[in-house]
């Protein structure tokens, strides 16, 4: 007896989200370094291009997406894309231990929240339809339904980038997330109908001709240059405890619903299956409350530490200034150290 699709698709999707963690710590060790030596990735700096490990992190995360990207051709959007959980997982650990931002109880909570919600949704996943053709994927693409997805998606992702990233990208994660999940909600449709395209191709059905093909190749490698921008820009910003998760959360939401629009994916579903979905969904959004929750704690418990203090010496007087960031457990490393030496 072979192995199902679905079981092809749901091994290459875990495998994505381990590499696709560990990629979010290699980045920002890079960025973090880049940061010291040059402008910073936040602030529309680049110097983090001749940075080593932020190229590893770039390179485990490809490896990530090609897993990702053939998961989506053995199987539904809606089986695959809750499996990146796992991310938030290997990222949340390795965050802890490498880059000392401490993932307290109640975010390992919201953690396994998030798990226990993308199992109940893989569990309830619908089998899928797959199509026959580019044409057939175009015709889907161009229904009335998922065109407003597309138009809508379009208009707030330039209402983010001119209007709201200038004014609020530095305080406000939403922001940069936001983008990055938008455009990230178009680039799996478009993958998914390239690696639907490229079976077909292998299979003996050429699907090269078609212009559609081109179309969403264009579509997805636009998509996916943009994620990485704003991805960068997040992570360099804010603490990566939180971005893995939220973006996650933002992510799989909205490339669900695309899904269902474009494949139709809930199409003969009964009822029972759809609510249960939507309470997947609903405790991965809990587990992203509570990890919100256990950071402002964080940030409470910092400023109730204290911003300055002072320790004398027989030989030198030392002062530690935090500067007063939206981030004080981002990174000790970033805190001002100086030490004013006395002539006794």
């Amino acid at each position: 007896m072979g192995v199902s699709n679905n079981v092809v698709g749901l091994s290459l999707a875990m495998v994505s989200g381990a590499f696709i963690g560990a990629s979010f710590i290699l980045k920002k060790k890079g960025l973090r370094r880049a940061g010291k030596s040059g402008t910073r990735a936040g602030v529309g700096g680049y110097t983090y291009l001749l940075e080593p490990l932020w190229w590893a992190g770039m390179i485990t995360m490809l490896l990530g997406e090609v897993a990702n990207f053939v998961a989506y051709v053995f199987a539904p959007a809606v089986l695959v894309t809750p499996l990146g959980a796992l991310s938030i997982i290997v990222s949340s650990v390795l965050a802890h231990f490498m880059l000392k931002e401490r993932l307290q109880r109640l975010g390992v909570l919201g953690c396994l929240s998030c798990i226990v919600g993308s199992v109940v949704i893989v569990i309830h996943a619908p089998e899928e339809h797959t199509p026959t053709s580019v044409q057939e994927i175009w015709d889907l693409a161009t229904q009335p339904a998922f065109l407003t997805y597309a138009g809508s998606t379009l208009v707030l992702v330039i209402a983010l980038v001119l209007h709201f990233e200038p004014r609020y990208g530095q305080t406000n994660i939403l922001i940069y997330l936001g983008i990055c999940s938008l455009m990230g909600s178009l680039t799996v449709v478009s993958i998914k109908a390239i690696g639907i395209a490229i079976k077909l191709t292998l299979e003996g059905i050429s699907q090269i001709a078609y212009p559609q093909t081109w179309l969403f190749v264009t579509v997805a490698v636009v998509c996916v240059v943009s994620q990485l921008n704003y991805l960068n820009k997040a992570l360099d910003t804010f603490n990566t405890a939180i971005v893995s998760p939220i973006y996650y959360v933002m992510f799989t939401t909205l490339t669900i619903v695309a899904s269902a629009i474009m494949f139709q994916d809930w199409s003969g579903q009964s009822i029972s299956s759809i609510v249960s979905e939507f309470c997947g969904l609903l405790t991965i959004l809990s587990g992203t409350v509570l990890l919100h929750t256990a950071r402002e704690q964080e940030i409470a418990s910092a400023s109730a530490s204290g911003v300055a203090w002072q320790v004398d010496t027989a030989s030198a007087i030392s002062w530690c200034i935090s500067i007063g960031t939206d981030d004080l457990l981002k990174n000790v490393e970033e805190d001002y150290f100086v030490a004013l030496q006395s002539s006794a």
